[in-house]
């Protein structure tokens, strides 16, 4: 599955900018706030986006894809402002932008490197994925209301292969605004609905019940 590779590139680069663009003028106090990430602090998550995007710039895969991965990049980056934060995002998006723009079809189409699951394509995909769901958790600790755009459709997408991954559906995704969207084979349950309600339930951050589905849709469970 995926989402083109054109709209992929161009969509996680614009995605990137806009949480640098929201982190860079954090409060001190704002930085501190906590999230829906249980122990996660606002500044925390922009660690954690930051160190992915400079773990892929500087070729750190292999620690990427380590289960402490997240850990590791929020203590690298802790006592850092929300500008130097934003700083090494800005140069680290240079480079992986570059690096990303190089790669031919049999390379996007080929497998992800170090072990991390998916296609290339894939893998990227997920970065923008990663950003926007961690931007929509920032605004939600800081009272802002979220923002709906290119990086929902990418989530639904990603949300669509984890879950066909882990065996679940058939179902199809029919969320308000989106094209259809089939897991896990033809036919199923048609599952409507807000599609970022959807992304909620599915990571875990809602309760399945507010769309009449079950635990099994929290990919993280």
């Amino acid at each position: 599955m995926g989402l083109p590779r054109e709209e992929t590139l161009t969509g996680s680069a614009d995605e990137l900018a806009r949480f640098e663009e929201l982190v860079r003028p954090l409060t001190a106090t704002e930085w501190e706030a906590p999230t829906r990430c249980a122990g996660w602090t606002v500044g925390d998550l922009a660690a954690h986006v930051t160190g992915t995007i400079a773990d892929i710039a500087t070729g750190r895969l292999d620690e990427l894809a380590a289960p402490d991965a997240s850990a590791r990049q929020v203590a690298e980056r802790r006592g850092r402002s929300p500008r130097e934060v934003a700083d090494e995002l800005q140069q680290a998006t240079k480079v992986v932008r570059d690096l990303a723009a190089a790669f031919d079809d049999a390379a996007w189409s080929g497998p992800a490197p170090a072990g991390i699951p998916g296609t290339l394509g894939e893998g990227i995909e997920a970065v923008w994925y990663d950003a926007y769901v961690h931007a929509e958790d920032i605004r939600s600790a800081l009272g802002r209301q979220p923002e709906r755009g290119p990086g929902l459709r990418v989530s639904v997408s990603h949300l669509a292969d984890l879950l066909a991954r882990r065996g679940w559906g058939p179902a199809v995704l029919v969320l308000d605004g989106l094209d259809e969207v089939a897991v896990g084979g033809d036919g199923g349950r048609r599952i409507t609905g807000d599609p970022l309600t959807f992304v909620l339930v599915a990571t875990g951050r809602l309760a399945a019940a507010e769309l009449g589905l079950d635990h099994t849709v929290n990919v993280y469970a």
